[in-house]
């Protein structure tokens, strides 16, 4: 049996497909089309999991969608009859509504092939807490969804006992705790879809002092578990326009000129970044810490769980995530590779399973699910780039074995190399985890500032990630703990920050990534032998990409590693570089 779950219509659109009750491939449009974030229709996810599988579209059971625009009808009707939206906003949602409910035309129109009534469209929070809980190791456990809106929803608690999901408590639009932080992120010129984890970075260079004025913005609700003075945006009333011209999610200003008037003038673009606009990132970033914490104490006060699973697209906040530990009663946390949208095509396919079978089915919490080339695939597509790379005298080696490639990297880690690694299957999720990297050597106290301006083209301010050995992270960090999806920012010790400057922020913490030999073993191995060799059991690693979707086939880690100051590349045992003249 061939399930196929879909996040649809909608930004970081996704495919995912499992053969029972096993997930064999997930990938997000983004990596193919090479929009950000891109939305709609997920044709070509659709495809690579057709063809990894060797199947065609007939051959598919189920489709399960991580939407139900059926859901809260009565809800919805009563908010619209009082609060009268504009009309245009009012026929965009209906014609979303549409899309969702009319899918069989979409694939007609791809496919040529009706469904024949084999969708299941999921409650998006239901797929969010799914695709989080059905990961983790736990039988029992509290969770939480925390996002933007899905299904005239922004949060839901609730608990996971005894195979079921109940839910406990949740907000309903207009109140959103997402759409606050993203409030905030276009007020502080960060307009791109997406760019809330910009603000985040940004947060440790200020000081909070503008928490008075956030907090007039949003409030913790022992009853309602918070609530937003809707002075402050206009969704409610006036609607936000979305929108995906060409496959690029766009969404309008949400915040009112009453936020002006609080904060002053907003950031445009491309002015400079002053302190102000840190203060009030820092500012923001402790208002939700500290609203979220009381809602996850809340939580525990309705139903005492030593496990918690968190998902939705608020979940994505590393900063926060690391301290939820320190500041609550849970003594275990569950973050999936892919907590936001993407991942929720997998929540919809996973609570399609439990329906079909009538019974919970547990997954692997594998990213590794996208595409792979073999060493033969490799060879063709570089003889390609035989001309070009002659003129640009560009070599070519091919290595005899993983241990041959391992002493090669590391050898070049040492030299302080930019090194392209490309091998295995790319990642699920927006997190390059050792398969769709590029990898440096984390003691020099200048690579940040090198891979800003001539690799990645990015903010100076956002800092690199180490991948560490999973038994080296107590030595390491202050916080004991797995964090294998790069989930978590913990504080690295005192006496070992210096040791890193690479990838240490600017207020001594580090989002890790924990690298084990059963997640990922050639990686490890990495990792291993650059710990014999320096005594440093982690290496940066940030994704492999230029200011673009993380590369997901050989032709664009070629191309990005022309374009920039890469010095090696390495694609499987193949490894390409400049040779010096």
């Amino acid at each position: 049996m061939y399930i196929l779950g879909l996040n649809v219509f909608h930004g970081d659109c996704s495919a995912c497909l499992f053969k029972d009750d096993k997930l064999i491939a997930a990938i997000e449009e983004e990596r193919i089309t090479r929009i950000k974030h891109a939305a709609g229709f997920p044709i070509n996810s659709i495809k690579f999991c057709l063809d990894f599988a060797k199947i065609d579209i007939n051959d598919i059971d189920h489709v399960a969608i991580n939407r139900n625009p059926n859901l809260r009808f009565f809800t919805k009707s009563i908010y619209a009859l009082k609060n009268i939206m504009n009309t245009r906003k009012i026929f965009d949602r209906i014609k979303n509504y549409k899309k969702i409910n009319s899918l069989e035309d979409e694939f007609q129109k791809h496919f040529s092939t009706k469904l024949k009534n084999k969708v299941f469209l999921v409650d998006h929070h239901l797929a969010h807490a799914a695709s989080s809980v059905l990961m983790s190791n736990f039988d029992d456990c509290n969770y939480i969804t925390i996002d933007g809106f899905g299904d005239f929803l922004s949060t839901t608690i609730g608990k996971f006992s005894n195979q079921k999901f109940n839910t406990i408590q949740d907000v309903k639009f207009p109140h959103s705790l997402g759409l606050f932080y993203t409030a905030i992120t276009q007020f502080l010129g960060f307009k791109k879809y997406g760019d809330e984890y910009k603000v985040m970075g940004l947060s440790s260079y200020g000081k909070p002092i503008y928490v008075d004025k956030i907090n007039k913005l949003v409030r913790f609700d022992y009853k309602n578990l918070f609530k937003l003075n809707l002075d402050y945006f206009k969704h409610h009333n006036e609607g936000v326009e979305m929108s995906w011209l060409d496959g690029e999610p766009k969404l309008g200003d949400v915040f009112s000129d009453k936020l002006i008037d609080l904060l002053g003038h907003p950031r445009e673009k491309n002015d400079p970044i002053e302190s102000r606009h840190m203060d009030i990132a820092s500012s923001t970033q402790i208002v939700f810490e500290e609203i979220t914490i009381k809602i996850l104490n809340r939580l525990y006060e309705l139903n005492s769980s030593d496990n918690l699973c968190l998902s939705g697209g608020c979940a994505m906040n590393s900063v926060f995530n690391g301290k939820i530990l320190q500041n609550t009663k849970y003594k275990n946390i569950y973050i999936n590779h892919s907590p936001g949208d993407s991942g929720g095509s997998i929540g919809a396919g996973m609570i399609a399973i439990n329906k079909i079978y009538k019974k919970i089915v547990k997954i692997e919490d594998t990213p590794y699910l996208g595409p792979n080339y073999t060493m033969d695939e490799i060879k063709i597509i570089l003889d390609n780039y035989s001309d070009k790379f002659e003129k640009l005298n560009i070599k070519i080696i091919e290595l005899n074995n993983n241990e041959d490639l391992v002493k090669s990297i590391v050898k070049n880690l040492s030299l302080n190399k930019v090194i392209g690694l490309f091998q295995g299957r790319m990642e699920f999720g927006s997190r390059a985890l050792g398969n769709r990297s590029i990898i440096c050597d984390p003691r020099n106290p200048n690579i940040k500032d090198l891979l800003n301006l001539k690799i990645k083209n990015r903010e100076q301010f956002r800092p690199f990630a180490p991948s560490v050995l999973l038994e080296s992270v107590s030595d390491w960090f202050e916080n004991n703990d797995d964090v294998p999806f790069m989930s978590k920012v913990h504080k690295i010790k005192k006496e070992k920050a210096n040791l890193v400057p690479g990838v240490v922020h600017v207020d001594g913490t580090c989002r890790l990534q924990s690298v084990s030999k059963k997640n990922n073993s050639l990686y490890y191995d990495i990792i291993e032998k650059f710990k014999e060799t320096t005594d440093i059991p982690m290496i940066l690693n940030t994704s492999f990409n230029e200011n673009e979707p993380i590369v997901c086939k050989p032709e664009e880690a070629i191309d990005c590693f022309l374009r920039t100051k890469m010095d090696n590349l390495f694609i499987e045992k193949y490894l390409i570089f400049r040779e010096e003249t």
